[in-house]
């Protein structure tokens, strides 16, 4: 995937970069990333997205802030983002979830110490840091006890009445769901694209979701013609 040349910069061997200071792509202060190579999709859809068309109106007035996306660096992300006047750090969180636990490997994501070790490869940020995330579908494979832990970081990581967007299977009795990737197209349409199908660690509905989200000042959802339940969260 070709990247800017300073956000390649921050690309070093195959398990990536720790981030550099402040120091980052797309000028000043812009965005870090430190793991890409999203997986090869065998379909791809553009579809309107609520979710995304919410989180965007939430900080059209503003310029200069930072959002963090765990679907890895994605081109077409950096370039929208950039071009609004802000800053996008990319993390690859699936490839660090596969790589300390395994794909499937639900038991070790129980572990104290093992989850803090992911928490530490994966979510390494000062409180405050960003002042919005595209969280996309990754939740859903996380088994309950690192699932609470990720979102406690995140709740930390966002700044109180920033915004984040995560996306869900609406159907609970999966047993296992599309991976999707994500690709910003315009303020309200997402580029869609199904690589594989992946066992979810747990399903939710709108109340699950609300007591996930149980710190956030509001959860508000938004259900798609493709299944997917967007949530848009207000930390």
């Amino acid at each position: 995937m070709l990247l800017p040349g300073p956000l390649k910069n921050f690309m070093r061997g195959s398990r990536g970069v720790q981030p550099a200071g402040e120091r980052s792509a797309g000028g000043a202060g812009g965005p870090v990333s430190r793991q890409s190579g999203a997986a090869q999709a065998f379909t791809s859809t553009t579809r309107p997205s609520r979710g995304i068309e919410e989180f965007f109106n939430a900080i059209r007035d503003q310029s200069g802030l930072s959002i963090l996306d765990l679907g890895s660096a994605s081109q077409q992300n950096v370039n929208f983002i950039t071009n609004l006047g802000h800053r996008l750090y990319a993390e690859d969180f699936l490839r660090f979830l596969n790589e300390s636990f395994g794909p499937d490997d639900l038991a070790a994501q129980s572990n104290s110490g093992s989850i803090d070790y992911f928490l530490h490869q994966a979510l390494d940020h000062p409180e405050g840091r960003f002042d919005g995330a595209l969280v996309w579908d990754v939740l859903e494979y996380l088994a309950p006890a690192l699932l609470a832990a990720v979102v406690e970081r995140l709740m930390k990581i966002v700044r109180p009445k920033g915004y984040l967007l995560a996306f869900f299977h609406s159907d609970d009795k999966l047993e296992s769901v599309p991976f999707y990737t994500f690709r910003i197209q315009d303020i309200k349409t997402l580029q869609v694209a199904q690589s594989r199908m992946r066992k979810p660690a747990q399903l939710f509905n709108n109340r699950s979701l609300e007591r996930l989200f149980g710190r956030a000042e509001s959860v508000k959802f938004f259900l798609t013609r493709d299944h997917l339940r967007e949530v848009l969260v207000r930390a």
